[in-house]
């Protein structure tokens, strides 16, 4: 997959990264921690991680680095949580998106919900998965012991080629993940971001608190947890499903919150999400807006020789037919995503967000004709693509 890298200025003036990838309805995905775009869709099993490549598979997947990580601006101190969801805002500012499905994983649940509650409007459907609602650690003199512990480990070796310090924050991300996924996320922690960076990051973090907002959450929302995730307790993301009013909850056994592509629960979360997306009506009406830099495809339908056929088999006949020929339109661009712009009397156009769904609802169309036997409908169709 190949994807388009674009930059936007936050509020306060912050340069912020965003790239798409994948086509279909768009998809927001909010990630915490680290993150690089380039480094991220580099990795051989990109295309079949969760929180990667897999979303991107029918959705137009909208990612981006947040301030201080990867391509966006470094040279910041402001990690508040305030600050993410103006990260946020601007890339869905700049990218024109009227309503749309967020997943959030991890740190960017309270990202996530905190723009949720603030703009129920554009939010259509809200996923958290390994999230939390309150501090992770515990408000004691051990969880600021620990706390101190961490933002220790990444001052002292960060950056260094010795992967140790990292290893750290690794192990509790993905302690069950082979060499290979812990040696690609140790190299990614290095190249998101400075020491400094992570140690503020972490910092904020750890005191994000939006218990208050989750009752206000007013869109459908799915919490995924796993029962022995080692980085934020089961027990957070327990909370976040109750709080939120009428959200699903689904546990999952293991002890990765980084989901690994070759855990059985991968598949497992990929067809939890789909059906939870595909539920939501507005799917297919959002999968055909135009989105700033996306490509967009024009299918056009004529019924051929309508002005004889009338002449030749009469109104009532021909009204039949015509009939026959909107059910069937409608039907294949219902199943492709398409969404009908104008009917013309004895034709319909219609946009698609892909230009590969627009010929499956061609063939679609063509099939279902020829599947009416002995009929005089004869129908040309057209096809336009264009940014």
């Amino acid at each position: 997959m190949e994807q388009q890298i674009r930059f936007c200025t936050t509020s306060d003036g912050v340069r912020i990264a965003y790239a798409t990838v994948g086509e279909g309805p768009p998809l927001v995905r909010v990630l915490g921690w680290c993150t690089h775009l380039e480094v991220e869709i580099q990795w051989p099993d990109w295309s079949r991680s969760f929180t990667a490549g897999l979303l991107a598979q029918h959705h137009l997947l909208v990612r981006y680095d947040g301030r201080g990580m990867g391509l966006s601006d470094q040279d910041v101190q402001d990690f508040s949580l305030e600050a993410k969801v103006r990260d946020l805002e601007a890339v869905v500012d700049a990218l024109q998106l009227p309503r749309f499905p967020i997943v959030a994983l991890s740190e960017g649940g309270p990202t996530a919900i905190t723009y949720a509650a603030r703009h129920p409007e554009k939010v259509s459907r809200l996923i958290l998965y390994g999230s939390f609602g309150r501090p992770i650690l515990p408000d004691s003199e051990e969880g600021r012991q620990r706390s101190e512990t961490m933002v220790s480990f990444i001052r002292q070796g960060w950056g260094s080629d010795v992967p140790a310090h990292r290893q750290f924050f690794t192990g509790l991300f993905m302690p069950d993940a082979d060499a290979a996924g812990i040696r690609a996320f140790n190299e990614l922690q290095k190249a998101s971001t400075s020491p400094d960076n992570v140690a503020a990051m972490l910092a904020a973090l750890l005191s994000f608190d939006v218990t208050g907002l989750l009752p206000q959450i007013q869109v459908p929302t799915l919490v995924i947890h796993r029962r022995g995730d080692a980085a934020v307790p089961f027990e957070r993301g327990r909370e976040l499903a109750a709080l939120i009013p009428g959200a699903r909850f689904l546990p999952l056994e293991g002890r990765n919150h980084a989901i690994q592509p070759d855990e059985p629960e991968n598949e497992v979360l990929r067809t939890a999400v789909e059906d939870f997306l595909a539920e939501d009506a507005e799917i297919r009406a959002v999968s055909t807006t135009v989105v700033s830099g996306a490509p967009m495809t024009i299918l056009f339908t004529d019924m051929e020789g309508s002005t004889i056929l009338t002449e030749r088999l009469g109104d009532a006949k021909a009204q039949g037919l015509r009939r026959t020929h909107d059910s069937i339109v409608r039907e294949a661009l219902k199943a492709q995503g398409g969404s009908e712009t104008k009917h013309t009397g004895d034709g319909i156009m219609a946009s698609f967000p892909s230009a590969s769904r627009a010929i499956e609802c061609a063939v679609a169309v063509q099939r279902a004709i020829a599947q009416q036997g002995e009929t005089p409908l004869r129908v040309r169709i057209g096809l336009n693509a264009r940014r």
